[in-house]
């Protein structure tokens, strides 16, 4: 049996919008997570945490009352996605403790996590931060964060007249390829998630013009933009050859262009359904961290962020 979607809620709008959707949508709209279990044919499973606290007075009591909060947070979604799409498979469960703990332990034996929109941490209800970054610093499995209020018709190409639709094909799939040290995992994942939806895919290299001090003898031919840019883009194609092999059927973009990683991805997801970005799970001696890309993507890029961990 194929690894499981998990999606954090906890009873509130915004983690049911990452769960299903909100308001109700019509047939084909059931939300964030189930659409990315629907598009794998993975199951779903729903996930809630919740805190008890030893120096709580009536502890039992207490904790029922959590518990039945508990139920109720993981009925309404499992509900609307069993009304929505009766062929998903749906799992559920709840756990005592905090959320980002809860949530990484579940990702253990999952194979996508979706805690919840960005902008609104779905279990704290602060912005970005505690929950949402955790999570994405330290899961060993992809992490996929949406925005607050995104549709189904968001990801998908407008149709002939310029409106909305869920039935034109899907928005580009967007990742950022570091060529100094490609990352298999990165790739691997940005070439299925363009299969899936069956979207064209863009392949992003950010360079930089290297500093005199750091060139070699042989090395000043090499300083000119255009003929840097040139060997850019045939290492890129080199790289991703053997990818173009394995998809086949998925048209591929490839972009290199001078500038911060950040700002090259920022303008490449405008317009997309996802973007892909990687982070390294190298320790740190600060300890877990997203990385100066994923932590502008997360913050800044209006479609939905995948970051994919790898060493």
């Amino acid at each position: 049996m194929l690894a499981p979607v998990i999606a954090g809620v906890d009873g509130s709008t915004e983690s049911l919008a990452a769960a299903v959707g909100v308001p109700p949508t019509p047939s084909r709209q059931w939300g964030r997570a189930a659409r990315e279990a629907v598009r794998g044919d993975r199951p779903q499973r729903l996930l809630h945490a919740w805190n008890w606290h030893p120096r709580q007075e009536d502890g039992e009591i207490a904790t029922a009352a959590q518990r039945h909060l508990a139920r109720r947070a993981l009925r309404q979604p499992e509900d609307r996605i069993r009304r929505s799409c009766p062929d998903t498979r749906i799992e559920d469960e709840q756990v005592e403790g905090p959320a980002t703990a809860a949530l990484l332990k579940a990702s253990e034996q999952a194979d996508l996590l979706v805690p919840g929109p960005r902008g609104l941490s779905s279990f704290t209800g602060f912005l970005v931060g505690s929950v949402a970054l955790g999570v994405v610093a330290r899961a060993p499995r992809p992490v996929v964060l949406v925005r607050a209020g995104e549709e189904a018709a968001d990801e998908r190409l407008p149709d002939g007249q310029g409106n909305a639709s869920i039935r034109t094909g899907y928005r580009d799939v967007v990742f950022g390829i570091d060529l100094a040290d490609p990352c298999d995992e990165v790739i691997r994942f940005a070439f299925e998630e363009a299969r899936l939806r069956g979207a064209r895919l863009k392949a992003v290299h950010a360079w930089q013009q290297p500093s005199l001090i750091g060139l070699g003898p042989g090395d000043l031919g090499l300083v000119g933009g255009p003929e840097r840019a040139e060997e850019w883009l045939g290492f890129l194609t080199a790289v991703l050859e053997v990818w173009r092999e394995k998809y086949p059927g998925i048209e591929v973009a490839e972009t290199v262009t001078e500038g911060r990683p950040q700002s090259a991805l920022l303008r490449a997801a405008s317009g997309a359904s996802l973007l892909v970005v990687g982070r390294r799970t190298t320790d740190r001696p600060t300890g877990p961290r997203t990385g100066p890309v994923a932590h502008a993507a997360i913050h800044h890029v209006g479609c939905r962020v995948a970051v994919v961990p790898h060493d």
